[in-house]
């Protein structure tokens, strides 16, 4: 009995964010440990099914190191990176598409399914959904975006089923090739781009900390106005400085809140979205 108590009292936390949420754009960029634990995969997959049988419309971006590097490895090609963005000539651009477009899209496309839940895999070069230019050319074939035309993913939506897109871009300049287009930007972008409610980002730490050191010491919420000071005293430093970015364009550009939570801790996206405590750090304006 007691245990059948706890369930409710579960379900009725989670009224209000069910019809918070109900009929709603959250945009969850997957990656880091959730995405090569088998555990952890499946609970991310279970959650993402759950939420849209709630009725909550779920946009799962993806990116694929491990499988990209497995790729390389294969052909014997070095991997190299430059302030930690993967430095990608014309046939490292090759193999990520074939990585991500291919194996990693296909491959979560069937995890849903195998949940029960209908998916399509799309990329960023499906009806021109993702288009970039050269970031620099020191990094090769690594795009920034210049533009998002969602409307894919909102007629996908509108159909019921969620929309698993890989990170690649169409060229918007003359070197007219495929780019590589980093995971966090481009869930950003889409995310303001389909009017999202909620961007989530899937880490493989706690949140922002006060204490990098100490997991008691989680910020759970940050303002618009309170990030350049927690940049200047190097409470947001190193790895997180692209992340936090990311959200605070988010938010700009209209994203009511953006998430940044622990992937290592299974049904972390629930906990977040269902929950009155959460799994990590929300920006807001």
């Amino acid at each position: 009995m007691t245990d059948n108590i706890t369930r409710a009292n579960v379900l009725i936390e989670a009224l209000p964010y069910i019809q918070q949420y109900y009929g709603k754009v959250v945009v969850v960029k997957y990656g880091g440990n959730a995405m090569t634990d088998e555990t952890l995969k499946q609970a991310v997959m279970s959650d993402i099914v759950l939420l849209s049988l709630l009725g909550i419309k779920i946009v799962l971006v993806h990116g694929g190191g491990p499988e990209i590097n497995a790729m390389l490895k294969k052909i014997g090609k070095e991997t190299k990176f430059i302030n930690g963005l993967r430095h990608t000539d014309k046939e490292t651009a090759d193999i990520v598409q074939m990585a991500l477009c291919g194996k990693v899209n296909k491959d979560l496309v069937e995890l849903l399914r195998s949940h029960k839940g209908k998916a399509i895999g799309l990329c960023g070069l499906d009806n021109g959904l993702l288009e970039a230019k050269q970031l620099s050319e020191e990094l090769g074939y690594v795009g920034e975006i210049t533009k998002v035309n969602p409307e894919i993913i909102i007629t996908t939506l509108k159909n019921g089923y969620i929309p698993v897109i890989a990170t690649v871009a169409a060229p918007n300049d003359k070197n007219g090739a495929v780019y590589n287009v980093n995971a966090d930007t481009a869930a950003s972008r889409i995310a303001a781009d389909t009017g999202a409610d909620n961007l989530i980002l899937m880490t493989d730490v706690k949140g922002i900390l006060h204490d990098r050191g100490d997991d008691s010491t989680l910020i759970r919420n940050i303002k618009l106005n309170e990030v350049p000071l927690l940049k200047k005293c190097g409470v947001i430093s190193g790895g997180m400085l692209p992340k936090i970015d990311c959200c605070v364009e988010a938010v700009r550009r209209g994203v009511k809140k953006a998430n940044i939570i622990d992937g290592r801790i299974p049904h972390s996206i629930l906990l977040e979205l269902l929950t009155d405590k959460g799994a990590g750090t929300m920006i807001v304006k």
